[in-house]
């Protein structure tokens, strides 16, 4: 950081905020949030405007304005396919400065930090979790997530995905996207967290997202997704308890910016969603502009074509208020419209048609807006939201053309309607299902590209996208790489190795990703079309020494459960006390552990192996969850390669803590191993001269901390 930026941040401090105090014990709550100047939770034209609306049941308004200058308090929802308790999403009653500040706290948040790293838990607001589960996934679904970053909802879906953990590649895939390129990074890491072989993102512009094509039985289809999660950009209202600068910013005049957009990418997402499918449309904004507005004018451009579902009885104990029906609109000074022709010409670029409630009562209650879904934070002491279920009953009226014959002229494309009103309902797809399968198999027979490899878009497209992607690459059938490693570990002959990639076309492969075969489907045949930002789970790396071994490729810890199923060789069982000895020690001698594993172990070639530890259901009392681990059999010792937060989630579960004390001292954890790209070959070298190397942490053998201290159940 440069001088005059750390100036800069030195101003904005508030006056005796100085590190270790309590801030001169005379800030109020209202900086609870830390760092911010302090800022005042009042809002006049805010306050006027929903109480204009009625959105919040008589006799509640005092409670409803108390909840939202309340700090939010903190929630988590542990991954539900890694076989956890049913009770799956935690509240507590403490805000998230109090959980980072407070001493006695301090193991609890260490926790929550480390498990949160290892993809074992998610730290996300409850009213954000809904929208998944009212999407209903399940593992055979193909999924888009269209406004996804940064990604806690993305990690729901995927864990719907892998409801059963014994399928290693589920039928179904997540394709989440996000317009802002940088976004899409923090994207990325949160879904590598869990692991998956079915989750691609991408970096498209929501409402204008392309309609990709797959191959079926060697004909070229649409891909229609089974369920669209369509969580908008939204004014973010909702969020005041953890965005407080939001009450010193809101206007109407940001909900009136939004609209059309929510309604464009809304509209994008019903083009998409297969007949008998479902999309979410969510929001963190109270406003109906921005919500019962959006959801009304897509089924009234639909036809018949949308319905809302009545999902009333899917989440039993959730309070909520049903949608509304009648709503008036409101410029950013307070000027009030019942209805669109009394909106003067001159906003009208402001005030659109579709920001109404439609007039006609019959079509009005044809619509079921009361279906709808308004949470509100005094409820159940949450943020506020909105969510809506739509069900698709047949194709989107524009797109029910018929096909046009070979050579038959299109009709002529219009420069586009004048009438307010047909401007805001034309559909945003531009061109119907048949013309994009023509296209799709015209980039298919020009022969522009190469069998298996799946490249960014051609590159006078990149300039319009942050960052250059690397290509995606298919491993050949007959790439002499694999052979050695499939020998290796004797792998069974159902491995899909036609699902194996390389993100480089030239020089040595260092990386070995799988994805699943349907959405290796998707990345072969729309190359030319989609922004793939990333896809696959590494499951090998290359060793640095690599030609000295059996095998140039270790296993990866990423990736080891999904390979787990295929490897026939070079697995070692170990116990419980083996897994501690490994997990804290570096480069563990032989005689450390038991001679069950050395037995094991001492017959097997140098090089990359799998430790197993297979609960004993006779012993209750001990770990009762198999761990899969990634290993090193060196000349006289075992490592593992297994990054830094997942050791402290195994030594957790084995009712070991790290202890902070310790490694203050400089007793610190291994390094994250998943880096390296081979055995070290100076630990290789002490343990040949019979050298141990340091133990690398320090465990107490009390029991670690209880995952649910501090937490109730929701």
């Amino acid at each position: 950081m440069g001088r005059r930026a750390r100036g800069r941040r030195l101003q904005q401090r508030p006056q005796g905020a100085e590190d270790g105090a309590e801030g001169g014990g005379k800030r109020r709550e209202a900086g609870w949030e830390g760092g911010y100047p302090e800022i005042v939770k009042e809002n006049k034209l805010f306050e006027h405007y929903y109480q204009e609306l009625k959105i919040v049941p008589e006799g509640e308004w005092d409670q409803f304005m108390e909840a939202l200058r309340e700090p939010l308090p903190a929630t988590l929802r542990i991954t539900g396919y890694k076989r956890y308790p049913e009770e799956l999403a935690w509240h507590t009653n403490l805000s998230r400065k109090i959980l980072r500040k407070s001493p006695q706290l301090e193991k609890f948040h260490q926790f929550l930090v480390s498990e949160t790293e290892s993809g074992n838990i998610s730290r996300q607001e409850a009213v954000s979790m809904i929208p998944p589960l009212l999407l209903n996934a399940h593992p055979h679904h193909k999924i888009l997530d269209m406004c996804a970053a940064p990604g806690s909802k993305t990690t729901q879906l995927i864990e719907m995905l892998h409801a059963d953990m014994n399928v290693p590649f589920p039928e179904g895939f997540v394709i989440a996207n996000d317009v802002d390129n940088k976004r899409c990074y923090l994207l990325v890491h949160q879904a590598k967290r869990l692991s998956s072989p079915c989750i691609m993102v991408v970096n498209h512009d929501a409402s204008s997202i392309p309609r990709l094509t797959i191959d079926v039985n060697g004909k070229k289809e649409i891909l229609f997704y089974d369920r669209i999660l369509c969580d908008v950009p939204c004014s973010g209202d909702g969020t005041m308890r953890k965005n407080i600068d939001v009450w010193k910013k809101w206007t109407t005049l940001n909900s009136l910016q939004l609209h059309g957009l929510q309604l464009r990418i809304a509209t994008r997402g019903a083009e998409q969603l297969v007949e008998g499918g479902r999309m979410v449309y969510s929001t963190c904004s109270l406003n109906p502009i921005e919500d019962e507005a959006v959801i009304a004018s897509l089924l009234e451009k639909s036809e018949g074509a949308l319905e809302l579902a009545d999902v009333s009885s899917e989440l039993p104990g959730l309070k909520w208020m049903p949608g509304i029906t009648q709503w008036k609109v409101m410029t950013k000074d307070g000027q009030w419209f019942s209805e669109w022709e009394a909106v003067p010409h001159g906003r009208h670029t402001q005030i659109r048609p579709t920001m109404f409630p439609p007039k006609d009562p019959e079509r009005l209650q044809a619509m079921h807006l009361e279906r709808c879904l308004r949470i509100l934070p005094h409820h159940q002491n949450t943020g506020g939201f909105f969510v809506a279920v739509l069900v698709k009953k047949s194709s989107m009226p524009w797109n029910k053309r018929p096909p046009k014959l070979q050579g038959e002229p299109r009709e002529p494309v219009r420069s586009g309607p004048t009438d307010p009103a047909e401007l805001e309902s034309k559909p945003v797809g531009g061109i119907d299902d048949t013309e994009i399968t023509e296209r799709a198999e015209n980039v298919e027979n020009n022969g522009s590209k190469k069998d298996g490899v799946c490249g960014p878009p051609p590159s006078k497209k990149m300039k319009l996208f942050g960052f250059k992607e690397d290509p995606f690459v298919f491993i050949p059938e007959d790439d002499p790489l694999f052979p050695p490693i499939q020998k290796f570990y004797a792998l069974d002959p159902s491995f899909p190795k036609m699902n194996l990639l390389t993100r480089t076309t030239e020089g040595k492969k260092r990386q070995l990703y799988m994805v699943s075969k349907e959405l290796r489907n998707v990345l072969l045949n729309n190359s030319e079309r989609v922004k793939v930002i990333n896809t696959g789970i590494k499951v090998w790396c290359r060793n640095n020494s690599g030609e000295e071994f059996d095998c140039a490729f270790r296993l990866a810890q990423e990736g080891i459960y999904t390979l787990y199923p295929f490897i026939n060789s070079r697995i070692i069982t170990v116990s419980m006390e083996d897994v501690k000895i490994l997990l804290t020690q570096e480069n563990p001698f032989f005689r450390k552990l038991s001679s069950e594993t050395y037995s094991q172990a001492k017959d097997l070639a140098k090089g990359s192996i799998v430790l197993k530890y297979e609960p004993d259901p006779t012993k209750p009392d001990t770990l009762q969850c198999p761990i899969v681990l990634c290993g090193w059999r060196g000349k006289a010792s075992i490592r593992t390669f297994v990054p830094k937060n997942e050791r402290l989630h195994y030594l957790r579960m084995m009712g070991l803590e790290v202890l902070a004390e310790k490694k203050k001292e400089g007793a610190v954890l291994a390094p994250e191993s998943e880096g390296g790209s081979g055995p070290p070959e100076a630990e290789e070298a002490g343990a040949e001269h019979g050298v141990e190397p340091a133990a690398s942490a320090s465990v107490d053998a009390a029991p670690g901390p209880n995952p649910a201290e501090g937490a109730l159940p929701r």
